[in-house]
């Protein structure tokens, strides 16, 4: 069994994989945004004298979090939750995809996730830009088995050596870069808070902007109105509507957006 946020992309997206491909129960738990504590963590994990129960393994979390709205977590929390898997024989993962974000956003380095995490997920075709790619952190033996798996699952690629390549590029180029992509995320978040046509936002920490529509506002209307206008956004929700910044958006396509904002009529 393994534990994570009910709202993570592990589980919102994910789901089909994991009961198609593995006999793995999962156990959700929400604190908001996105985030749990050491001690929910405690409190769910199954004791291996319930026989009635599947055997709590491995702990799942998510940094940034997607759909909390690109939130970061806090070390010092993820440090106690490493301590109660630790006691309790629970492997922990990071699912990372947008851990540089996370790791610039809250002045963190790699060493300080390494030494906690058992194994690490990183995307570099997220915020960092690379065409594709990403890479699994862990022990000699662990990525020995993932080999394995990868393998039994279909997953092998030849002739990568280009992406690879490319990979390296944005990690030693794009890293620093990112506050850039926070910072129009947040001049976003401010433009709309002061629209009429939203009701909520959530808190701007990174480069993901969430924030939901009145209940009068047709998401189709306004993704179809921004679309006209080479804008792309998502509907993650009935009324949710989620933006994400990266590197091809400067400083003049963040204005191209916050015009039209400024003109979008429900």
């Amino acid at each position: 069994m393994k534990s994570f946020a009910t709202d993570w992309h592990t589980h919102t997206s994910l789901r089909a994989v994991v009961s198609h491909s593995s006999p793995v129960h999962r156990s959700g738990y929400w604190r908001g945004p996105g985030r749990f504590t050491a001690e929910q963590v405690l409190d769910n994990v199954n004791r291996r004298e319930a026989s009635q129960c599947p055997y709590s393994r491995l702990v799942a979390i998510e940094n940034t979090v997607n759909k909390g709205g690109g939130s970061c977590w806090d070390l010092e929390e993820i440090k106690r939750i490493r301590l109660v898997c630790s006691r309790q024989g629970l492997a922990l993962h990071l699912d990372g995809a947008r851990l540089p974000n996370a790791l610039i956003a809250r002045g963190e380095s790699p060493r300080q996730y390494g030494e906690i995490f058992d194994t690490i997920s990183i995307c570099l075709s997220k915020g960092l830009g690379a065409p594709a790619g990403s890479l699994l952190v862990g022990s000699r033996e662990d990525i020995k088995k993932a080999h394995r798996f990868r393998r039994v699952l279909g997953g092998g690629m030849r002739q990568v050596g280009y992406l690879a390549a490319a990979g390296i590029y944005a990690l030693n180029n794009h890293m620093d870069r990112l506050k850039e992509d926070h910072e129009r995320a947040r001049l976003a978040e401010r433009q709309l808070r002061s629209m009429p046509f939203v009701s909520d936002i959530m808190p701007v920490e990174t480069n993901i902007v969430i924030f939901n529509l009145g209940s009068d506002v047709s998401p189709d209307h306004m993704l179809a109105f921004l679309a006209q206008r080479d804008i792309r956004a998502l509907a993650i929700g009935p009324q949710t509507i989620r933006m994400v910044f990266h590197l091809d958006i400067t400083d003049t396509k963040l204005e191209v957006l916050l015009k039209a904002l400024r003109s979008f009529e429900p």
